[in-house]
C-alpha cells in the first residue's frame, strides 16, 4: 500500500508511524509545508486514556513521551482575588516542539519519507497516485475544501477572540484567572509543559536563567466586543503580548509573555457529515475541532490515528476500513464536541457567573463541560467539594439535591420534579386508576414535586382523545381523588397541575399510534394564533378571533378554579412546545397583524392575559410556574435572547419560577441533543432574568442533578424518562448516596426496602481450602 499523508502535525506523523510499524512494506510519504521545527502554539495536553493507547500501540513513542511529560493534579481558579485549588485531576503535558521531534524521529527510524518545506500535490493527483490519502492538514484543510461536496463540512464561528502565548516559568497547577477590566471580562488559561530544572527553587519573581524555570502555555481569551473595546484590534503582535502580560501581571509574577507568530483568532468548530471520499480520509482538525478549554485537539488527532491504523489492519478492503474508522470515531468525537461546546459557551458567557460566591464559581467552572460532575469531584477532592456544599447551605451529609426549596407558600422537600408526561390514558378527559397509580407511585418514590401531564382546559384543547381535562366537575372530582392520595399517603410530596390547550397540535392519534398524526376519524376543529398547520398533512387551524380569545381566557380561569378545588399545590401554565400559548410567542407560528402579533411585546400579550386571568383565580399562597420553549431550534424562531425577555415578562406578572424547555414548536426543527442540553437556557434565564428556574431535558442521573444545583445553573431539576424507568428514582438516589433525612423520607410501609437487598454471600467468610506453612 502506498500512503500519502498531508500534514506533518502530531496526527499526521503519528498515523505515519503506526501504519509503517504495523506493516513495514507500506510506502508512506508525509508532506508538510513548514520546516521540521516550526510550530504554532506551545504546550500539548494528553489524557491518561490516550497515553494508554499510545503505550499499547507503540512503546517506543510512549517511552519517549514519558521522559518529557510534566504531570500535575491541581487546578487553580482565581475569582476576584480569591484562589481556590481543586486537586486529584491528573494532567500530562509536553512542549509541542518536543512532541513533533519525538514523532519525526520515530517516523525516520521506521522508514517514513518526510518532506518538510514542501506543499503537498493536489489531492486529486494524490488520490490517483496513492492507495490511501490521509488529510491531516488542520482546521483550514485544503483537502476538505477540495472535496467539500463529499465531506459536507459545517464550520461554526464563535464569540471570543483568543491568542496562544507562553511564559518562561512553570505554573504549579492548571490555572484559570479572571481579569475584570474597564473594557469587560478577560480570562487566562495556563498550564505547565516543561519542568523547572532540578536546581530551581520557586519564587514569585524570576531568580535564574529562563531554562531553569520551566515553561507554561498561556492563552488569553475574551469576547469580541471586549477585544475591540480594549484596543487589541489596533495592536501589532509585540504590543498585544505586552498588553496581555500587563493585564495578568500578578498571575505572571511580573514576568513577560512570549509569542510564536501568535495572532488573535476566533475558534471555529468543524463538523463533517462524512470523513472519507473514495480513498481520501480526514483526520484530526481537518475532520473535527473541539475547543481548547477541554484540551482535546491533539488528543483527538492521536486517537484518530490509533483508530485508523487499527481499522486498516482489521479490514482487508479499504472502503470497509474507512467506514469502520468513521463509525468508531464519529460518536466519540461528537460526544467530545458537545462537551467542548458547553465549555466554550460557558467561557463566552463568563461575565454572567462572576457574581456567584467564589467557591460556587469555582465549582461551576470545573463542571462547565458536564463531564466533570459533583460525584467526580467528591472522589477527586472531597475537601474542596464539601467546602462548596457548605457555602451552598447543605447540612452535613446532605447532597445538594436533597436541600429544600421554597416557592411562595410551598416548601419542596427536595429539588427533584417529576416532569409532566402525557400518558394519554383518560376517558372523556377524566383521569382514572392509571393516573392514580402513575402519579401516586412517583409521589411515594420521593420526588419533591410531582407534575401532572398537560391538563386541557376544553374538549377542543385536547391533543388526543386520551388527554385529561379540567373542564367538568367530574374531572375535578377525579383529580381530587389523586391529590388526596398524594397528600395522605406520600406526606412531604407536593403535586402540581399543568394547564394548557393544544392549539394547532390537537386532534391527533395517541402517541404510540402515531405521534402528531391526525385522527383517521372523529376529528375536532382546531384553533391557533395563526392559520398554519403544524406539518404537511396536519389539519389547518382557524385563526382565533378576539371573541374567541376572551372565551379562552375564561376557559383557563374556570379550569384554574377547578384545579384549586381539586387540591393541587402548584399550577404551571403551559406556554411551550408549540401548543396554543406557545404558538402566540413564536414568530414562526404567530403571523398576526393585530395587537397580538408582530413584536415580542405584542406576541406576549395574550399569554400574559391568560396568566393574569389564571393568577387572579389561583390562591395567592400557592405558586405558579410557566413552561416555555427557550428556543425553537429553527431559523427565525424564538431565540435565547427572546427567552430571557419572555421569562422577565412572566416574572413581572407574578410567575414564581420558569420551567425551561425548548423546541417542538415547528416540525422542521434541528435540536442539538445531548446530556442536559437544555440546561444552558435555564442557566441564562436564572442569572439574567433573576427568576428561579426548573431545568429539564436529558437530565438522567442524580449526579447530574447535584452538579446542576450546586453550580447554580438551576433551582429545580425535572426528570421524565428516569421516573418512567424507576418510579422510586429519588428514594434510590438517596440510598445510593447514603443519605437518610427529611429530603427523602421513605413511606413507612417501604422503609424495609431503604437499603438494597443482599443478593449473595459476598460478605460472608469464605471457606479455607488450602493450608499455608
Amino acid at each position: 500500500m502506498r500512503v500519502a499523508i498531508i500534514g506533518g502535525g502530531p496526527g499526521g506523523l503519528y498515523t505515519a508511524a503506526l501504519l509503517k510499524r504495523l506493516d513495514p512494506a507500506r510506502e508512506i510519504t508525509v508532506w508538510e509545508r513548514n520546516a521540521p521545527d516550526d510550530t504554532f502554539g506551545f504546550g500539548v495536553v494528553l489524557s491518561d486514556e490516550t497515553l494508554g493507547g499510545i503505550e499499547h500501540a507503540d512503546p517506543v513513542v510512549y517511552e519517549a513521551l514519558q521522559q518529557r511529560f510534566v504531570r500535575w493534579d491541581d487546578i487553580d481558579i482565581v475569582h476576584r482575588g480569591v484562589r481556590h485549588t481543586s486537586g486529584g485531576h491528573g494532567f500530562a503535558a509536553l512542549g509541542r516542539r518536543d512532541l513533533l521531534a519525538i514523532l519525526q524521529k520515530r517516523c525516520r527510524a521506521l522508514g517514513v519519507e518526510l518532506r518538510f518545506g514542501s506543499e503537498a500535490p493536489y489531492p486529486a493527483w494524490l488520490a490517483q497516485t496513492y492507495d490511501l490519502v490521509v488529510a491531516a492538514d488542520g482546521v483550514h484543510s485544503t483537502t476538505r475544501e477540495a472535496y467539500a461536496d463529499a465531506f459536507r463540512p459545517r464550520i461554526t464561528g464563535h464569540r471570543c477572540r483568543y491568542i496562544w502565548l507562553a511564559a518562561d516559568f512553570a505554573f504549579d497547577a492548571f490555572r484559570f484567572e479572571i481579569a475584570e477590566t474597564e473594557h469587560g471580562v478577560m480570562q487566562l488559561h495556563g498550564y505547565p509543559y516543561a519542568r523547572p530544572s532540578p536546581d530551581h527553587h520557586p519564587s514569585t519573581r524570576p531568580s535564574g536563567p529562563q531554562n531553569q524555570l520551566g515553561s507554561s502555555t498561556v492563552i488569553v481569551e475574551m469576547r469580541e466586543e471586549v477585544w475591540r473595546a480594549a484596543g487589541f484590534e489596533e495592536l501589532d503582535e509585540p504590543e498585544s503580548v505586552a498588553r496581555c502580560a500587563k493585564i495578568f501581571a500578578d498571575t505572571l509574577g511580573g514576568r513577560p509573555l512570549k509569542s510564536n507568530r501568535s495572532a488573535w483568532t476566533t475558534f471555529r468548530t468543524v463538523v463533517n457529515e462524512h470523513w472519507s471520499h473514495g480513498n481520501v480520509v480526514l483526520l484530526g482538525d481537518a475532520a473535527h475541532t473541539a475547543h481548547f478549554s477541554i484540551g482535546s485537539g491533539t488528543k483527538l488527532a492521536v486517537e484518530d490515528a490509533l483508530a485508523l491504523a487499527a481499522c486498516l489492519t482489521e479490514h482487508g478492503d479499504l472502503s470497509q476500513a474507512l467506514a469502520a474508522y468513521e463509525a468508531e470515531r464519529k460518536p466519540v468525537v461528537a460526544s467530545t464536541q458537545r462537551a467542548a461546546r458547553a465549555s466554550l459557551e460557558w467561557f463566552e458567557d463568563l461575565a454572567r457567573h462572576l457574581r456567584q460566591p467564589s467557591r460556587t464559581f469555582a465549582f461551576n467552572l470545573l463542571t462547565r463541560s458536564r463531564r466533570v460532575t459533583h460525584g467526580n469531584l467528591r472522589l477527586r477532592d472531597p475537601r474542596f467539594t464539601e467546602a462548596v456544599e457548605r457555602e451552598f447551605g447543605c447540612p452535613p451529609g446532605t447532597p445538594p439535591m436533597f436541600t429544600p426549596f421554597r416557592l411562595r407558600g410551598l416548601t419542596l422537600r427536595n429539588r427533584v420534579v417529576v416532569s409532566p408526561m402525557d400518558v394519554y390514558s383518560a376517558t372523556d378527559g377524566v383521569p382514572g386508576d392509571f393516573h392514580l397509580v402513575h402519579l401516586g407511585a412517583r409521589a411515594l418514590g420521593g420526588a419533591g414535586l410531582v407534575m401532572t401531564e398537560m391538563v386541557c382546559v376544553s374538549p377542543e384543547g385536547r391533543i388526543t382523545p386520551g388527554c385529561t381535562g379540567l373542564y367538568t366537575g367530574r374531572q375535578g372530582d377525579a383529580w381530587r381523588r389523586i391529590t388526596d392520595f398524594v397528600h395522605e399517603r406520600a406526606p412531604g410530596a407536593a403535586i402540581g397541575v399543568q394547564l394548557g390547550h393544544s392549539g394547532r397540535k390537537g386532534s391527533t392519534k395517541l402517541m404510540w399510534e402515531g405521534m402528531d398524526e391526525p385522527l383517521p376519524e372523529g376529528n375536532w376543529p382546531l384553533v391557533a394564533a395563526s392559520a398554519l398547520p403544524y406539518k404537511p398533512g396536519s389539519q389547518t387551524p382557524r385563526q382565533l378571533s378576539r371573541a374567541q380569545l376572551t372565551d379562552l381566557r375564561e376557559q383557563f380561569a374556570s379550569a384554574t378554579w377547578r384545579a384549586a378545588r381539586a387540591g393541587f399545590d402548584l399550577l404551571e401554565l403551559h406556554c411551550a412546545h408549540g401548543y396554543l400559548l406557545s404558538g402566540f410567542l413564536s414568530p414562526l407560528t404567530n403571523l398576526r397583524t393585530d395587537s397580538y402579533g408582530g413584536s415580542l411585546e405584542a406576541r406576549l400579550r395574550f399569554p400574559l392575559e391568560v396568566f393574569d386571568a389564571v393568577r387572579s383565580v389561583w390562591p395567592q399562597e400557592r405558586p405558579m410556574t410557566v413552561r416555555i420553549s427557550a428556543t425553537d431550534w429553527a431559523e427565525g424562531g424564538t431565540s435565547a435572547d427572546d427567552a430571557v425577555e419572555i421569562a422577565r415578562a412572566f416574572a413581572a406578572h407574578g410567575a414564581d419560577a420558569i420551567d425551561v424547555s425548548t423546541g417542538q414548536v415547528v416540525a422542521d426543527e434541528t435540536p442539538e441533543f445531548g446530556r442536559s442540553y437544555q440546561t444552558p437556557f435555564a442557566d441564562r434565564i436564572r442569572h439574567e432574568a433573576g427568576v428561579p428556574v426548573i431545568a429539564v431535558g436529558a437530565i438522567s442521573s442524580w449526579d447530574d442533578v447535584n452538579s446542576l444545583i450546586l453550580a447554580g445553573r438551576t433551582d429545580l431539576c425535572a426528570l421524565a424518562r428516569p421516573h418512567l424507568h424507576d418510579p422510586n428514582w429519588t428514594l434510590h438516589a438517596a440510598a445510593e448516596q447514603g443519605y437518610a433525612g427529611p429530603g427523602a423520607d421513605w413511606p413507612a410501609p417501604y422503609r424495609a426496602g431503604s437499603r438494597p437487598p443482599r443478593t449473595g454471600r459476598t460478605d460472608d467468610p469464605k471457606p479455607r481450602l488450602t493450608l499455608t506453612s
